[in-house]
């Protein structure tokens, strides 16, 4: 793989200078819920669920004492909402069992949590944390294959790939660009790439063209 333009990075930072996550969170135990429901669900769902949410738990304890059939009800307009409940408790347990009911710091803790995979991770440590990490979101693969940033389709292989392209400090804020470019411009199945400012720095590989 070729390398990329810097001229991708710096346009990036142009357009979306404070990029940040598309869910709404105060804490790093918010964030954590909130990236477990918005796993196959959209964002702005997941927003409109979480503030009562919030409020009514408030602590790793209250996701893990309350009886499964409650905590199903309050997320019942959440995608999969069934199976996220078991996971946000699992979750919470584990929490209170082993990290004392915080949210923990390293990649390498969270990972171990139910339900918390390395985009769930690297997005809760890097927005609550500021641990920097790529978070591989869905739009983040569109945007990077479109782009030509990677040839890869693993998030692993994605997030590695990634890693090279910008300074450590700004891997958070590099996934949000991109992710807020495939939510905004680069969208699927089909991009606005006449509206798009980095249209002349992209291969739009992947990208069907009209006939």
């Amino acid at each position: 793989m070729a390398k990329p333009s810097g001229a991708i990075l710096a346009r990036l930072q142009r357009l979306y200078p404070k990029a940040t996550s598309a869910l709404d969170f105060k804490t790093p135990l918010q964030a954590l819920i909130a990236a477990i429901l918005a796993a196959q669900c959209t964002d702005a769902r997941v927003n409109q669920v979480t503030p009562e949410l919030f409020r009514k738990y408030r602590q790793a304890e209250d996701y893990a004492r309350v009886p499964l059939a409650a905590l199903q009800n309050d997320i019942r307009s959440i995608n999969f909402y069934r199976n996220k409940a078991r996971s946000i408790q699992a979750c919470c347990r584990m929490l209170l069992e082993k990290f004392g009911g915080k949210v923990p710091k390293t990649l390498e803790e969270m990972i171990e949590l139910p339900g918390v995979g390395r985009k769930t991770a690297n997005m809760v440590l890097g927005n609550s944390y500021g641990i920097p990490g790529i978070i591989v979101d869905t739009h983040v693969i569109r945007v990077a294959f479109r782009l030509g940033l990677t040839r890869e389709k693993k998030p692993e292989k994605i997030e590695a790939d990634l890693k090279k392209l910008a300074p450590k400090p700004r891997w958070t804020l590099f996934s949000h660009q991109l992710s807020g470019h495939g939510r905004a411009v680069c969208k699927a199945p089909t991009p606005f790439c006449s509206q798009c400012a980095l249209n002349p720095l992209c291969p739009k590989a992947g990208v069907q063209r009209s006939k």
